[in-house]
C-alpha cells in the first residue's frame, strides 16, 4: 500500500492499492456514508448508442463487497461529483471497483484505530514478508516478497561441469550447496525454495546435515524453471499467497495460543470477553488487545473500547472472521488481551 497524502483534520486518506492485502485493509476501514473517489468507466447514452466512458467518480458508499476469489472490492452508492461534467447524473448509483493499481481518495472521519491499520498496512508493505530461491543444477535465483511486489536478488552458479573429474565436481557442487545454504542463513525471513529436477532435494539434505534448524522456515516446493518465470510461476499457481496466508495465520494462533494457555495456568496475564477486557482497558493493563473484525464493525461500544485501549497504549490486532484463528477468537466471545506481566 503507497499513501499519497493522509490528512486527518480534513479526513481524506489518498492511496495506491498494491496487493489483495491493500484490498482486505481498505475494506476494512470503509463504512456506510464514507466518500471513495477514484476512476472508472461508466455506461452513458451518446445520441441513440450506449458508450463506456472513462471519468473520475465520487459516491457516497452504500454497500461494501470484498470477493477474495476475484480479488477486488466492490463499492456501491451514489454520485456526488465527478468529470467530465457533461456525463455526470448526480444522484445516480455507480459501482466502483477497487482491485490492485487502483488509486482511489476516502474522505470520512476517522476512528483512532483505522487510522493506525492504514499507517501500520503501509509500513508492512515495505517488509520482506517472504524470500524465494528458484535453482537447479547449473544455477539459482534469489528473490524477496514484499507488499508492493516482487524485489529480485542475486544469482548463484554452479561451477561444476560435467567435464570436471568426480572430485572436482563433487567440490564444485558443494561450494554451490553451501553458497544457497548461507542465503537462508543470512536472513531471517521464511523461505520458499523451488526448482525442477534432484538439486532442490539434494540441497533440503545438505541442510539437513549442516544446520538442520534452517529447515524450519523453509518449504521446498516444484516449478519448472530456475528463472523469473519459475518465481512467477509459483505466484500463478497460488503457493506463494497460501504460504503468505499461512505466515500470518500462524502468529494470529499463537496470540490465541497465548490466552488459552494464560487463562488455563490462572496466571493473570489473559482475559477474554467483552466485560473482562472492558476491565483490563480501564485498569491500562492491556499489552495486545484481540479482536474479530466482524464484531469491531458492528458493536459501536466495542469501537469505543478500542478507542479507549489505543489511547492507552495497546497494540491492536484484528483478526478475520474466516480463518481459524478468527473462528477460535469468536469462541472466546470475539475479543481478548494479553496483559502486561
Amino acid at each position: 500500500m503507497k499513501i499519497l497524502k493522509f490528512d486527518k483534520k480534513l479526513g481524506e486518506l489518498r492511496v495506491i492499492v498494491e496487493n489483495l492485502e491493500d484490498i482486505w485493509h481498505v475494506e476494512r476501514i470503509l463504512e456506510a456514508g464514507d466518500e471513495i473517489e477514484s476512476d472508472t468507466l461508466r455506461t452513458v447514452k451518446v445520441g441513440s448508442r450506449e458508450e463506456k466512458k472513462p471519468m473520475h467518480l465520487a459516491i457516497k458508499v452504500e454497500q461494501i463487497e470484498f470477493s477474495k476469489s476475484l480479488k477486488r472490492l466492490r463499492l456501491l452508492g451514489k454520485i456526488i461529483r465527478g468529470s467530465p461534467e457533461e456525463f455526470i447524473q448526480m444522484g445516480k448509483y455507480h459501482t466502483l471497483d477497487v482491485e490492485a493499481g487502483t488509486k482511489l481518495s476516502v474522505i470520512k472521519e476517522w476512528k483512532g484505530y483505522q487510522a493506525k491499520r492504514i499507517e501500520q498496512a503501509e509500513k508492512e508493505t515495505k517488509k520482506p514478508k517472504l524470500r524465494i530461491i528458484v535453482l537447479d543444477e547449473e544455477h539459482a535465483l534469489s528473490a524477496v516478497v514484499r507488499g508492493y511486489g516482487i524485489e529480485y536478488g542475486v544469482e548463484m552458479e554452479n561451477e561444476a561441469r560435467k567435464s570436471d573429474t568426480s572430485k572436482d565436481f563433487e567440490l564444485h557442487n558443494q561450494k554451490y550447496l553451501t553458497k544457497l545454504m548461507n542465503e537462508v542463513d543470512k536472513h531471517e525471513e521464511r523461505f520458499l525454495i523451488a526448482g525442477p529436477g534432484f538439486t532442490r532435494d539434494n540441497l533440503k539434505k545438505f541442510i539437513n546435515l549442516k544446520k538442520p534448524e534452517l529447515l524450519k522456515r523453509i518449504i521446498f516446493e516444484a516449478c519448472s524453471y530456475a528463472e523469473r518465470s519459475g518465481i512467477l510461476e509459483l505466484f500463478n499457481g497460488g503457493v506463494v499467497e497460501k504460504i503468505m496466508g499461512e505466515q500470518r495465520l500462524q502468529k494470529e494462533l499463537k496470540y490465541i495460543e497465548k490466552i488459552i494457555d494464560e487463562a488455563r495456568k490462572e496466571s493473570g496475564l489473559a482475559v477474554y470477553g467483552l466485560e473482562n477486557v472492558r476491565t483490563a482497558v480501564d485498569k491500562g493493563t492491556v499489552n495486545k488487545l484481540l479482536v474479530l473484525d466482524d464484531y469491531l464493525r458492528s458493536s459501536k461500544e466495542v469501537e469505543e473500547l478500542i478507542e479507549e485501549a489505543d489511547k492507552k497504549g495497546a497494540y491492536l490486532i484484528i483478526f478475520s472472521a474466516e480463518n481459524d484463528a478468527g473462528i477460535k477468537l469468536k469462541g472466546l466471545g470475539s475479543i481478548a488481551a494479553i496483559l502486561n506481566g
